[in-house]
């Protein structure tokens, strides 16, 4: 527009004065070496421009020719460089596109046309790493970093050749001077910054940032989010061994960046070890409200260390109420109502979510049946669900899955690459492993219950047959000792003759005969030294002689032996004076076998008394019996009932 004002302008200036001039035509006379010419005064200015014109070309006719030269060699170079460029162009999209030969040829044609050319090198130390030919790469980006003009892209190609060689320290040497070269520069202050972090270096990491952030070289919003990250990932390494600083960095990350998971259970579980209960609640649950997460959960569940089950179902539900609607909310109070075993509410609230259950929910659910009705059965039908349910988030950076948060990720080393997500094509969580510990405690605790009962149950039976046993072995011990004291009676008697004596007033008391052993037992003799019968001789009453009892053996009817139970014999006065040795200590005492009548017993069958001369039968138990002394003592005074007067049988 100013271009075509001012051309109007010259033309009306040239029009206005053309006019002029014909308006006062004027006249010119020369006169010259006897020329002389005369015209007027617009035909002498025609004249002059006219040969001004012609000199004009004359003179860009000379100076062509006298250029000429110069101007040849210059277009060569000019179609040298277009054809040179056109080679890199050829090289970086056939590398670009993985056509190997153009690239070679494209390198070939740009390192002949454009030697010098900084894009050349670069083409050629890229053909090089595509080749796989480092050490021709290296060479390359080393001659490219002595020069300034290409110093920052040698120093990227030299950082990330020592990255894929894996010399760590060397990449982090080469992005340190970079960085100090350029502070603005994006890819150099990442690596500074992850290389600190790798080396839990945060403060340095945090001053390079700083730097960057001075030269406007990151936004205001990216900025706080990674000083945030660089504050959270230092007060995790700091919560155990410096608390006090590891709250101050974790309080100022959450002011930078509330919504920050790490940051803000971190703060949380240091505010509440303070006593900042308060403070680090509302942390939490502005936190949760955000982002639910089961990490916050279990600081919301915990802030004051030792609160009982129902106190921290309490707290989940004032959390769970930040996020209604959120699915963590309800396994989180699932989680705190198992805890505190309230079953029902803990069924209640994951009912919504067993239409779609994921793995948490199911093991939640197994847990739930574990504890609650004992049911292993249904828990374990559970669990196998589990395995084909949906997944459940988890912290994922580089298609790395953890079980926490890191500032950078192991893979690439990128400052906050975690992310809570669901990751893909995974079957098991960290998370997940957790619940399923949880699970198997609980089948545990069923099956040390079954176990602790049957043990009891086991005890008490143990204990019942200790009793038993115990009862038997004393009453078998109080028979043998009857028997002992009967077998004693038995042996002081006279011994035996063609006609049994009649029984004397003033014999000594005796008590009920041994109960006769078991039939066809051998004849046994044993020393009257010995003060205890054998076990197996089984102690049976003895009946008065005469009498009913005479009556029932002529009847022969066998005597039953409870019916001939005594008391046990008295003992003789220890001041009496032991027997003279000789042959009383031989004597011996035929009991009778078990099951005989009182006849069959002392005289054979079918008699009240054994006849004279009669033999003992061979099935019979011979028990030793010590003598009685001479005098066995004066008899008790006055008159004795029946039921315990002693009868005594001469043999």
């Amino acid at each position: 527009m100013i271009r075509l004002v001012i051309l109007l302008v010259v033309l009306a200036a040239l029009a206005f004065g053309i006019g002029w001039l014909a308006d006062r035509p004027g006249e010119i006379h020369l006169a010259w070496e006897g020329w002389r010419v005369e015209t007027t005064v617009p035909v002498a200015l025609a004249a002059l421009a006219v040969l001004t014109a012609a000199l004009m070309g004359l003179w860009r006719v000379l100076s062509l020719l006298l250029r000429s030269p110069q101007m040849m060699a210059r277009h060569s170079r000019r179609r040298r460089r277009d054809k040179g460029w056109d080679a890199v162009t050829r090289g970086l999209l056939a590398i670009g596109t993985g056509d190997v030969a153009a690239a070679r040829q494209a390198r070939t044609d740009a390192a002949r046309l454009l030697p010098n050319e900084p894009l050349t090198r670069l083409l050629t130390a890229q053909t090089a790493q595509f080749d796989g030919h480092r050490e021709a790469a290296v060479a390359e980006f080393h001659a490219m970093a002595e020069r300034s003009e290409t110093r920052l892209l040698g120093l990227r190609g030299l950082h990330m050749e020592a990255r894929r060689a894996g010399d760590q320290r060397a990449a982090a040497v080469i992005a340190e001077e970079a960085a100090a070269a350029a502070p603005a520069l994006a890819w150099a202050v990442d690596a500074v910054i992850e290389a600190r972090c790798a080396a839990g270096d945060f403060p340095g990491a945090r001053a390079v940032l700083e730097r960057q952030m001075a030269q406007k070289g990151i936004d205001k919003t990216q900025y706080r989010r990674r000083r945030a990250v660089l504050l959270a990932a230092e007060a995790v390494a700091l919560e155990h061994t410096d608390p006090l600083v590891a709250r101050e960095r974790a309080t100022e990350a959450v002011r930078l960046a509330p919504t920050l998971v790490p940051a803000a259970a971190c703060a949380g579980r240091l505010l509440g070890a303070a006593g900042e209960l308060k403070k680090a609640a509302k942390i939490v649950e502005t936190a949760f409200a955000a982002n639910p997460h089961p990490e916050l959960a279990e600081v919301e569940a915990h802030l004051r260390p030792g609160d009982a089950a129902l106190d921290r179902l309490k707290r989940i539900r004032v959390l769970a109420n930040k996020a209604p609607s959120a699915r963590e909310s309800a396994i989180a109070l699932a989680r705190a109502a198992i805890d505190a075993q309230e079953f029902k509410h803990a069924r209640l609230v994951l009912e919504p979510l067993l239409a779609d259950p994921s793995q948490r929910v199911c093991l939640l659910m197994a847990e739930l049946e574990a504890a609650e009705h004992a049911d292993i059965g249904k828990a374990r039908e559970w669990t196998a669900r589990a395995v084909r349910a949906n997944r459940d988030p988890a912290w994922i950076a580089d298609g790395v899955v953890s079980d926490h948060w890191a500032p950078v990720s192991p893979i690439s080393g990128k400052l906050d690459a975690f992310v809570w997500a669901v990751p893909p094509g995974v079957s098991a969580t960290p998370i997940l492993e957790h619940e399923a510990e949880r699970v198997k405690a609980a089948i545990a605790a069923v099956r040390a219950s079954e176990e602790a009962k049957a043990a009891a149950l086991a005890a008490d039976a143990e204990a019942q047959a200790r009793a038993q046993a115990e009862a038997q072995a004393q009453a078998q011990a109080e028979a043998q000792a009857a028997q002992a004291a009967e077998a004693s009676v038995v042996a002081a008697a006279p011994p035996p003759s063609d006609t049994p004596p009649a029984p004397s007033a003033a014999a000594a008391p005796s008590a009920p005969l041994v109960a006769p052993a078991p039939a066809k037992a051998p004849d046994r003799v044993v020393p009257a030294a010995l003060s205890a019968p054998r076990p197996d001789a089984v102690a049976a009453p003895v009946p008065p002689v005469g009498g009913e009892a005479a009556g029932n053996d002529a009847k022969g009817e066998p005597e039953p032996a409870a019916g001939f139970a005594a008391k046990p014999a008295e003992q003789a006065p220890e001041t009496a004076a032991p027997p003279a040795r000789g042959d009383d200590m031989d004597r011996v005492v035929r009991l009778p076998p078990p099951g005989a009548s009182l006849g069959t017993a002392f005289g054979g069958p079918g008699g009240a008394g054994r006849a004279p001369g009669a033999r003992t039968p061979r099935a019979e138990t011979i028990v030793a019996m010590p003598p009685l002394p001479d005098d066995p003592g004066p008899e008790p005074d006055g008159p004795e009932p029946d039921g315990h007067r002693p009868r005594f049988l001469g043999l």
